[in-house]
């Protein structure tokens, strides 16, 4: 996907209704040694990293359970929408656990920390609508019948998202995602070095001459 010039947004969702991700399989970890463990979860940190670092926007389409790596996964994306029914928790520590795939450091970036020490602590689920109150989720919706309806309303964000300029979307998420690790001297380096690439594009050309001419700008990803 991180090749593929065709890819303007990736959208998550599961084919078991009811369930986002429920986490790891923690009989299957049971048999695990304690250098296995390590490993495994150091593979799957990994893993939403890759997941992170993809330079397309991503979605997670949250219709059921979202728990430990499942909330991990979501926490991954860029954007979050969730049926109001779902269930997300880091619960971790009510298996003796804590997150390690990047929930610890993800989620108070998106909630805050006093928000997001409170979920860990606890290990308390919540739903899709108390998700949206602390941030957690850009949208709720009710859930419908064939239980997609997240998913649904993801494809819809992701329409919003396809008509505009790919590069410029792309450098966008680096900007942001690099820019709010540092300090905002060093942010607005980093937003000047994105927009200095995003110069000489076509799309930039298309879309100041779309303007101009009064009509819908035509982007190539160029």
């Amino acid at each position: 996907l991180r090749f593929d010039e065709n890819v303007r947004v990736v959208v998550f969702k599961s084919e078991v209704k009811g369930v986002f991700c429920a986490g790891a399989d923690l009989k299957e970890r049971a048999q695990m040694d304690d250098a296995e463990v390590g490993h495994f979860v150091k593979r799957l940190r990994n893993l939403m990293d890759e997941i992170a670092a993809l330079p397309v926007p991503t979605i997670a389409a949250i219709d059921g359970y979202a728990l430990g790596g499942g909330l991990e996964l979501a926490l991954a994306c860029d954007l979050r929408v969730a049926a109001s029914s779902a269930k997300m928790g880091l619960i971790e520590t009510t298996r003796g656990l804590l997150p390690g795939a990047g929930g610890t450091q993800r989620l108070p970036r998106c909630i805050g920390i006093g928000l997001a020490k409170e979920l860990i602590f606890t290990g308390r689920q919540i739903d899709g609508q108390q998700a949206f109150s602390m941030g957690l989720v850009n949208h709720t919706v009710p859930q419908n019948d064939k239980g997609d309806a997240a998913y649904q309303r993801a494809l819809t964000l992701a329409k919003e998202i396809l008509p505009q300029a790919p590069f410029a979307v792309k450098m966008g998420k680096l900007a942001i995602n690099r820019g709010m690790e540092v300090d905002i001297a060093s942010g607005m380096a980093i937003e000047g070095m994105c927009y200095a690439q995003n110069i000489p594009t076509r799309d930039r050309q298309e879309g100041m001459a779309a303007f101009k001419e009064k009509r819908p700008p035509q982007f190539i990803g160029k």
